[in-house]
């Protein structure tokens, strides 16, 4: 079960060649995915400890713990222990990423060809819908053919959880790109109107957790998100409360909040909060999620003056 890097870079599963510098760093990215996956499959339901031979830098922590989730879940998931390695995770250092271990979790179910009915098991709270975002962004990246250009959506993720999926969809295609803002506003125009808003709000989740692009590069991906600027900042500002919980905001990352955002990641992660107070205090079903991320659009409208550019 172990998870070789070279099999899941960028240029080993049908994505753009893009930019050599982008690419290295989103390859980054997608190496401390699989350090963290295969430490989290070696140590079980213990800590961590160091991530791959030499180890993590801070900034890609989120992500190594998005992959121990996914391996993680799968233990759970085949051995039947309802959860307890993934638990253990969230109650240890994955607290400060538990938005990207619940997406990792999402990639575990994904590659089961599981439906996660509720989430994750006897988890709570709004994030946990955010199985169906690392659902999508497993079937994106690894299969974007039919994802991105068919526009398929597999069975188990018709219906209301489509939106979330279709969110990670919008993520993987940060990847799928090499971050290039050309290719992605052609991809994002070939999809049904109805599903845009979920692809831009991945989008900019991404932009804004990655870094990986220049502020001159990410006012071209506004651009092409006419019409869904709230959607591209509730992305963004998910990642910066992302970042902001972490401990580590880079440069890269900040300046990208800033630009998509127009605030500070503090700001941008106080929307969330916001957002997230009123909608938990609905519940926590999907449809209480949806609003949260609606109300987190309404506070970028708020801030932005009502606009929509």
């Amino acid at each position: 079960m172990a998870l070789d890097v070279r099999s899941i870079q960028l240029d080993k599963s049908g994505h753009a060649a893009g930019d050599a510098d982008v690419r290295e760093r989103l390859d980054a990215v997608v190496g401390a995915f699989a350090a963290g996956y295969n430490t989290g499959l070696a140590t079980g339901r213990g800590p961590l400890g160091p991530l791959g031979p030499a180890g993590v830098p801070a900034g890609l922590a989120g992500f190594a713990h998005e992959g121990a989730a996914m391996s993680r879940t799968l233990l759970d998931v085949l051995t039947g222990t309802r959860g307890r390695r993934l638990a253990g995770l969230l109650e240890g250092p994955g607290r400060r990423h538990f938005h990207l271990v619940h997406v990792g979790a999402g990639w575990a179910y994904a590659r089961l060809r599981l439906r996660p009915w509720l989430g994750l098991p006897g988890a709570r709270g709004l994030p946990r819908w955010l199985v169906w975002d690392g659902w999508g962004f497993h079937q994106a990246y690894f299969r974007p053919g039919p994802v991105l250009y068919e526009h398929r959506i597999e069975r188990a993720a018709r219906g209301p959880s489509s939106s979330v999926r279709d969110q990670g969809v919008g993520r993987a295609l940060w990847f799928h790109a090499c971050a290039d803002p050309d290719v992605i506003g052609r991809v994002v125009t070939g999809f049904p109107t109805h599903r845009r808003g979920d692809l831009w709000a991945g989008i900019g989740l991404a932009a804004a957790y990655t870094g990986a692009r220049t502020p001159d590069v990410l006012a071209s991906l506004l651009r092409a998100a006419e019409g869904h600027r709230a959607d591209l900042a509730q992305g963004a500002a998910f990642a910066a409360k992302a970042r902001v919980l972490s401990g580590e905001v880079p440069g890269g990352c900040r300046e990208a909040v800033e630009t998509l955002c127009s605030a500070s990641p503090a700001t941008a992660a106080k929307w969330t909060d916001v957002a997230h107070d009123e909608a938990a205090g609905h519940g926590d079903t999907l449809a209480d999620y949806q609003y949260w991320r609606a109300l987190v659009r309404r506070e970028w409208r708020r801030a932005d003056g009502g606009a929509e550019r």
